[in-house]
């Protein structure tokens, strides 16, 4: 197969623990030819001739590196032939896998990618699903599993929700990583300027969880590839004085097999996800409770292999396989 990774700069990519990496390797080494680009690469055309418009891309092939290196230099880890323009339509998959911010150029590059799933390419995740399912609102859909929550951009209501539950998380819709993510208590003398920050005066609108004790015991990110749930969570287990788990807020990851509660959400949510066209899935699960459904760029491949042998990438290598050949 050709397929083709939509990613942030490959220069930029922390390849010894990169998710997107580890997936391309595994398909390099089962014989099939990778590219990638940016998004900033893509390009929809279309004419007056009747024709149905298309979708382009400057696109590079490459070769990996043996190995990769934790300490190494990172721009080490592929060698890339000179980049070329080629029709979306050259490609056996198409994997959005860019980072957040999910933002307007963000959106445009699906529309691109729609261009792209109406002549028959198989783009993954759906482009239609990346934007219906905001990672934060998404959990609103599955009320049964989740903690007190509210998606507000009225002050007010924000404010009479940490009067009402007394100690939340204030967090923007658009982030990753634990970027900008408050722990509010309704003593908190800040709490008028942290909603000011985050909402912008009724600008924006946040989310606003009820905050779950259970943190202490991690942020569980649990996978769902091509509509099968991993049997192991990483939890991400924030440092001493915070409470936000993310490994890029500084937090440790940890690998454990799935709780019976962890378990019954993810294979409730596998089967919808799946028809929805979402090949890969991360939930995050904190106590129990679901608190994102992540679309984007869901990561934690590397770790949870490293940790337990379970071969996560392998996993997505199985299913885009079994799909290429009409399998489901």
């Amino acid at each position: 197969m050709n397929i083709l990774f939509i990613l942030d700069p490959l220069a930029k990519l922390k390849a010894y623990k990169d998710s997107s990496v580890a997936t391309m390797r595994t398909l390099a080494k089962r014989g099939h030819a990778i590219y990638a680009c940016e998004v900033g690469e893509l390009a929809a055309l279309g004419n007056n001739s009747g024709d149905e418009s298309g979708s382009e891309a400057q696109v590079a092939s490459f070769t990996f590196a043996r190995k990769i290196s934790l300490f190494g230099d990172n721009k080490k880890w592929y060698a890339e032939e000179a980049p070329a323009r080629m029709p979306l339509t050259a490609f056996d998959a198409v994997m959005m896998r860019k980072d957040p911010p999910f933002d307007m150029e963000y959106v445009i590059a699906t529309y691109v990618l729609e261009l792209a799933e109406r002549a028959g390419v198989r783009v993954f995740n759906k482009p239609q699903s990346i934007r219906d399912f905001n990672e934060k609102a998404a959990i609103l859909r599955f009320p049964q599993f989740i903690a007190p929550t509210m998606v507000a951009r009225q002050p007010a209501a924000l404010q009479s929700f940490i009067d009402e539950h007394r100690d939340v998380i204030l967090k923007p819709l658009d982030g990753m990583g634990g970027a900008s993510v408050f722990r509010v208590r309704a003593d908190d003398p800040n709490r008028n300027v942290i909603i000011e920050t985050l909402n912008g005066f009724g600008a924006r609108s946040v989310m606003a969880q009820r905050f779950i004790p259970a943190i202490r015991d991690g942020d569980k990110r649990v996978l769902i590839i091509g509509g099968r749930v991993v049997p192991f969570a990483l939890a991400r287990i924030p440092k001493a004085g915070e409470t936000r788990g993310n490994l890029a807020a500084g937090g440790s990851g940890v690998a454990m097999p799935l709780t019976k509660r962890e378990a019954e959400i993810a294979e409730a949510l596998a089967p919808s996800l799946w028809d929805a066209g979402l090949l890969i899935v991360g939930l995050d699960l904190i106590g129990g409770f679901l608190t994102e459904v992540n679309v984007t760029s869901p990561t934690c491949f590397v770790e949870i292999t490293a940790q337990t042998g379970f071969d996560a990438a392998g996993l997505l290598a199985d299913r885009l396989e079994e799909i290429a050949t009409g399998g489901r």
